[in-house]
């Protein structure tokens, strides 16, 4: 089982940066794919950027492509996501979760899931 607590939101002018962490519990940290998810009010939850168990690939979709980055440092049990040219539409809470096996986009798979971080972008 692994548990997930995710820091570094905060409010941010629009064009800023931000780097989201997710730090991990467990000894297993480094077998599971790892992602990022948002909800913005009134929304669903939206896919954001995965990560291989060992890092070596990614994935996101269009609408964050080339502003944000997805790492991980599984010495440290912690997934990052550094956010940068911040638009007020990434305005939402920001969750990571894991899952075992490979890298997936659909919520539905992913087992285990952070409390959120609140991200706030002023335009």
């Amino acid at each position: 089982q692994v548990q997930l607590v995710e820091s570094g939101g905060g409010l941010v002018q629009a064009g800023g940066s931000l780097r989201l962490s997710c730090a991990a519990s467990g000894r297993t940290f480094s077998t599971y794919a790892m992602g990022w998810f948002r909800q913005a009010p009134g929304k669903e939850h939206e896919f954001v950027a995965t990560i291989t168990a060992s890092g070596g690939h990614t994935y996101y979709p269009d609408s964050v492509k080339g502003r944000f980055t997805i790492s991980r440092d599984n010495a440290k049990n912690t997934v990052y996501l550094q956010m940068d040219s911040l638009e007020p539409e990434d305005t939402a809470d920001y969750y990571c979760a894991a899952k075992s096996g490979p890298i997936s986009r659909s919520e539905r798979l992913y087992a285990y899931w952070g409390q959120g971080t609140q991200v706030t972008v002023a335009s």
